[in-house]
């Protein structure tokens, strides 16, 4: 299994929960994983990015052109970020539809299941319901579960379910 993934959203969208998340669901299938975060303007709600890579690989960063995955939490990140997607790479993007890019309303998803700070967990939900992830819903709700304070476990797998069954 090798995989590199990239996420990116704005500061306070949870993007490093998520990379977290990825991480812990790869370590407990037992794959070898790798992060990296760039925080930039984060704190100013301007463009975070961070990058995953499941696998034998030897460094974290991922280069232009080599994500298998993009997850975008906010659509106006693609044009941004969008650039790190290899030819045939898919990008999970909350928004609207287009060409190569599997879309959800992850923010009114997230505000149904009563958690709207959860955009993260409906569009790693629906991507993993899509198979376009390393590990089925199964391995994320596990990695959820260990990962999330007892206050908002409830809420948070609440929000991942809505993606998922999105994704049917």
């Amino acid at each position: 299994m090798k995989q590199r993934i990239v996420i990116s959203g704005l500061g306070g969208q949870g993007v490093l929960t998520l990379t977290r998340i990825l991480a812990e669901a790869a370590d407990a299938a037992g794959h070898e994983v790798i992060t990296s975060e760039t925080h930039g303007m984060a704190q100013r709600g301007g463009a975070v990015i961070s990058t995953v890579k499941v696998g034998p690989f030897r460094g974290p960063l991922v280069a232009a052109g080599e994500a298998d995955v993009g997850l975008f939490l906010v659509a106006e990140n693609l044009p941004v970020h969008g650039h790190y997607l290899k030819p045939g790479g898919i990008a999970f993007v909350n928004g609207p539809a287009g060409a190569g890019r599997a879309s959800v309303d992850a923010t009114a998803l997230a505000a149904r299941a009563g958690s709207p700070r959860s955009v993260n967990l409906v569009l790693l939900g629906f991507a993993a319901g899509r198979g376009g992830l390393f590990s089925g819903p199964a391995g994320f709700e596990a990695a959820i579960r260990a990962y999330t304070p007892a206050r908002f476990l409830e809420k948070n797998l609440q929000a991942f379910s809505a993606g998922v069954e999105a994704a049917r």
